[in-house]
């Protein structure tokens, strides 16, 4: 690496040569002050990082695995002793040891004479660091070593996307010319709603969000503002509310996209047994983990649905009796064992609150109760213990507020061709 530099560092030498050779010539004393850098600066200044760039010689490149700043400042000539110093100066502000392989790095050094006569020498003067696409570290490699943390400009644009699905998420929204991300954001709206394992071809979607760009390319997750899912037939609208009180999706009517569960799967009935790893079995007559929570119930009370979803198997076993399992989303299944009655088919879609079958005791049952399962992400966990997202409708005071947000945001799609260039707020009609 070091050899390589070095080249970099003579080619860079003499092209510095060369053009303090031309702005000597034109100067009236021969100086670098009257040199190609001032002249180029003064007619067309190029600033970068907050620093006049067209009067710098600039490195570049990427950290490597296992690079320091030691090893990339060693080639141009700053002692160990400086680095040293410079990172000891920094520490407080930012760390130079959490610099990561592969993010970018720039050192731009200036060409100065001792005196007219002099050979010009090649002087670091900045390194900046880029720590993620928003943020860089700028130090200074001058009299005083130190560091200051800084952002690029960033621009906030507004796009809409539009069409009818044909492959998936991903793939549809980098065909049409938008950040596969949206994807991930779009997801995130309706994930108590829509389970986008199962959206099929010809959902269909129309999308208003924002985005932040920093130097013409995407920083950042899109922030959907209102979008319509039209989801088996079915259109699903989501507005994005932010108040000091309240944020996130709600229908046109106010009620938040994000549901609940319900507490139980039947009413008026009683806990009989929680979930517990070393249970002891009242038929097997041994310990055996028991992972969900009995109600106890009169035979024949209803079984409800705890929350929107999926029938993905509805069957009987010697252990669970007759039993139905629901997907709700990518995360959430429930599953409800020992029915006397199933009252829904694999692959139904079911409501919160609907009726799925009817308390029983078939399968290895002792009485009349429905053993309630839950799933997160793969794994069976006790639900009471965990913490769900709260679904609180619009506050009736605030109501107006969010009815002129639905306005604004209406406004705000007409504005937007579908599938077209992302606009700027200066440039919406």
């Amino acid at each position: 690496m070091k050899s390589s530099s070095s080249e970099a560092w003579a080619f860079l030498f003499l092209a510095m040569t060369a053009a303090l050779a031309v702005g000597c010539a034109g100067g009236d004393d021969g100086s670098s002050a009257g040199g190609v850098f001032s002249n180029s600066a003064s007619t067309n200044p190029n600033m970068r990082f907050g620093v006049l760039w067209d009067d710098m010689l600039v490195d570049s490149g990427r950290v490597k695995s296992g690079q320091s700043l030691s090893r990339l400042l060693d080639p141009a000539g700053i002692d160990a002793g400086r680095i040293a110093t410079l990172a000891a100066n920094s520490r407080q502000t930012w760390d130079v040891r959490n610099m990561k392989a592969g993010q970018r790095w720039w050192l731009a050094s200036k060409a100065v004479r001792d005196s007219a006569e002099a050979e010009p020498k090649v002087v670091p003067r900045w390194f900046i660091y880029e720590r993620n696409p928003k943020d860089y570290a700028l130090f200074s490699l001058a009299d005083t070593l130190g560091v200051r943390l800084d952002s690029y400009p960033v621009d906030t644009v507004y796009a809409r996307a539009q069409g009818v699905l044909e492959n998936s998420l991903y793939a549809d929204f980098e065909n049409i010319g938008h950040p596969n991300t949206l994807a991930v954001a779009l997801a995130s709206v309706y994930a108590w709603t829509i389970d986008f394992v199962r959206v099929q071809e010809g959902d269909s979607y129309d999308v208003i969000y924002r985005m932040e760009m920093v130097n013409g390319a995407p920083a950042g997750m899109p922030v959907v503002l209102s979008t319509v899912f039209t989801h088996w037939n079915r259109p699903i609208e989501a507005y994005r509310f932010e108040h000091p009180d309240i944020e996130g999706y709600f229908d046109i009517e106010g009620e938040s996209l994000q549901k609940v569960f319900l507490k139980a799967p039947v009413e008026f009935s009683r806990i009989s047994s929680r979930y517990n790893a070393k249970r002891f079995h009242p038929v097997l007559k041994k310990v055996k983990g028991h992972f969900g929570t009995d109600y106890a119930a009169p035979a024949g009370t209803p079984i409800m649905a705890v929350g929107d979803g999926v029938v993905t198997k509805s069957s009987y076993t010697s252990g669970n009796g007759k039993y139905v399992k629901i997907r709700h989303n990518s995360t959430y299944e429930t599953q409800y064992l020992h029915m006397s009655k199933r009252a829904v088919k694999k692959g139904q879609r079911v409501k919160q609150g609907e009726t799925i079958g009817y308390v029983g005791q078939t399968g290895l049952a002792t009485g009349p109760h429905v053993c309630f399962r839950f799933w997160k992400n793969g794994k069976q966990i006790d639900h009471l213990r965990e913490e769900f997202p709260p679904s609180d409708p619009i506050d009736a005071d605030l109501q107006q507020a969010f009815a002129r947000e639905v306005v604004r945001l209406e406004d705000l799609k007409r504005s937007l061709q579908p599938n077209a260039q992302p606009v700027k707020p200066d440039g919406l009609r």
